[in-house]
């Protein structure tokens, strides 16, 4: 795809593939999702559920103990891990989530730089994951890591040092830099999301409505992309076919909720039938 390429469907067609028949969970992705904290649970939960919901075999929340009721009622496909045991054997998930309503402590800013350094597999930076970073470019430059950043236009002016109506004055510069200050694949997300790479190439997302304009929409994001790049997708790949199938998930939600009433839930839901309408074009598998 060209530089500022729309990013359409028959594009997305070509990124997701059907099954074999004889897969397992073990071959559909570990994700791992650092996030929540006291009040902030639901980030955590809407977070799993995507990934879920877009094909994640398995995922494991590492959230405050307190918080396991909360997690295993929500989302009871996933299993929980308690923030002590959180460094433990990293390698062993195919993606990582970090930040959804994480807050920012200043101990959960050493943990993100431990594991940014511990391990080599993609790693999605979202809200407070970003929040804690600010400042600390170079950190995220010199990352074992593959980072994803999913900043919305106030995490990337901090992140950037400005205003949010500046970056929004020029969304695919806004989004360029932040890509190539810190080496990382950039969703700056919002009405027609950017995705921009390090080598300078950027994406238009083409899907969505304004009822995704509600609480928790970026944690579902977020969810999606790690999946997808939890089965193997690089990631570029997941971040250009996760904004697309998000903003359909969010048309899909809006032709039966309506704009008003869709809330995250939702689009988290409709992840799986955004994914089945992209795999429905598919040629049909051999039996």
């Amino acid at each position: 795809m060209k530089n500022n390429g729309l990013i359409t469907k028959s594009y997305v067609n070509t990124l997701i593939k059907k099954r074999d028949r004889d897969i397992h969970k073990g071959d559909c992705g570990k994700i791992l999702i650092y996030a929540g904290s006291k009040g902030m649970a639901g980030a955590a939960v809407l977070c799993a559920r995507a990934a879920l919901r877009t094909g994640a075999g398995l995922v494991r929340v590492s959230v405050p103990e307190e918080l396991f009721p909360i997690l295993q009622i929500g989302v009871p496909e996933a299993t929980c891990l308690s923030r002590e045991r959180l460094l433990e054997d990293l390698m062993q998930y195919t993606a990582i989530v970090i930040g959804p309503g994480l807050g920012v402590d200043a101990k959960d800013g050493v943990l993100i730089k431990k594991i940014l350094r511990a391990t080599d597999k993609p790693v999605v930076l979202d809200a407070d994951g970003l929040n804690l970073l600010k400042g600390e470019l170079e950190i995220m430059k010199e990352a074992r890591a593959k980072l994803i950043l999913t900043p919305h236009p106030g995490e990337a002016a901090r992140l950037l040092e400005r205003k949010a109506a500046e970056i929004n004055e020029d969304r695919l510069r806004s989004a360029m830099e932040l890509a190539s200050r810190t080496g990382s694949v950039t969703v700056l997300k919002g009405a027609g999301s950017v995705v921009a790479t390090p080598e300078g190439k950027t994406y238009i997302n083409t899907t969505g409505n304004p009822g995704m304009a509600t609480g928790g929409s970026g944690d579902v994001l977020s969810g999606i992309i790690a999946a997808l790049t939890g089965q193997g997708l690089d990631s570029e790949s997941a971040a250009v076919a996760g904004v697309y199938l998000h903003g359909l998930a969010g048309d899909l939600a809006s032709d039966r909720m309506g704009e008003y009433g869709l809330i995250a839930t939702d689009i988290a839901d409709m992840s799986a039938l955004a994914i089945k309408s992209i795999l429905d074009t598919h040629e049909p598998m051999e039996k």
